[in-house]
């Protein structure tokens, strides 16, 4: 005699498949949250190294027009070689939680100095 199988004798499949499935998913979306936070980071030391090298340029403080822009935690470097301004803007993105190493996410953007005007210091 064989044994029928009804439409509803799958107690508990459903169940395994979304605890195997639901850890794979969370992973997704984390390291996707992770990929636009970077992103986003990455947009902002943009922003901020480009008014860095800028008011540099003019004869302003640098590292002052860059703090406000700046992501929070961001390191800013001003450094004026040879009639050009390279401003550097360095900022940690956590990765995928609190526990997990942080990305760094950097932007450097060169300007001449303003003719006329003497070489900054820094």
């Amino acid at each position: 005699m064989t044994r029928r199988r009804w439409a509803g004798d799958d107690r508990g499949s459903f169940t395994a498949e979304l605890a195997a499935g639901l850890p794979a998913l969370l992973l997704l979306l984390l390291t996707g949250l992770t990929a636009v936070d970077s992103v986003s980071t990455k947009a902002s030391c943009l922003n901020a190294a480009r008014e860095a090298a800028l008011a540099a340029s003019r004869g302003d403080d640098g590292e002052a027009a860059a703090v406000g822009v700046a992501p929070v935690g961001a390191q800013v470097t001003v450094g004026v070689d040879a009639g050009r301004v390279t401003a550097t803007v360095r900022a940690p993105v956590r990765a995928l939680g609190a526990r997990l190493p942080r990305l760094n996410v950097s932007a450097t953007v060169v300007a001449a100095v303003e003719p006329g005007l003497p070489e900054p210091s820094r």
